[in-house]
């Protein structure tokens, strides 16, 4: 699939829209409705992996030597919890993905959740970047299909 960009780059062939049909444009603003769907989609999935970060730092704020030995429901699944018994609280095991999990203490795994939500929050706003951009050039190719249409009606 090729590119489309609004900024010139040293590996892409800049092309002047003006100069192509109406079924190239059509054709090229479909692309771009695909690009910026995809996008959607990647930003929701990251938004859906932001939260729990947020969420399992958020929860390690509740920590404290003080509340060893405390009585807590341990998430098997998302809808199914067991009782349990706070043992260690300065160290935990997180989800470092793929089923694959590591021991940490609390500040270490703090520190872990905080890059993860920043390097999320990075991607986020990369795609948020180059899905203005492409809006950009979907709204100029909507634009210049309309003004096409115009000049086929008036001759």
């Amino acid at each position: 699939m090729a590119q489309i960009s609004a900024t010139e780059q040293p590996h892409m062939k800049q092309i002047d829209l003006k100069q192509l049909n109406i079924p190239q444009l059509s054709q090229l603003k479909q692309q771009l409705d695909q690009e910026l769907n995809l996008f959607q989609e990647s930003l929701a999935s990251l938004k859906v992996a932001q939260t729990k970060f947020q969420t399992s730092s958020e929860t390690l704020q509740n920590f404290s030597p003080d509340s060893e030995g405390s009585e807590i429901l341990v998430p098997l699944t998302g809808s199914m919890y067991v009782p349990g018994k706070l043992v260690d609280t300065n160290n935990v095991i997180i989800d470092i993905g793929t089923r694959y999990y590591v021991e940490k203490d609390i500040p270490a795994a703090k520190d872990y959740f905080q890059r993860k939500i920043e390097f999320v929050t990075e991607q986020m706003e990369k795609i948020q970047y180059l899905g203005l951009e492409k809006s950009k050039i979907r709204d100029a190719i909507v634009e210049i299909v309309e003004m096409k249409l115009a000049q086929q009606q008036q001759s």
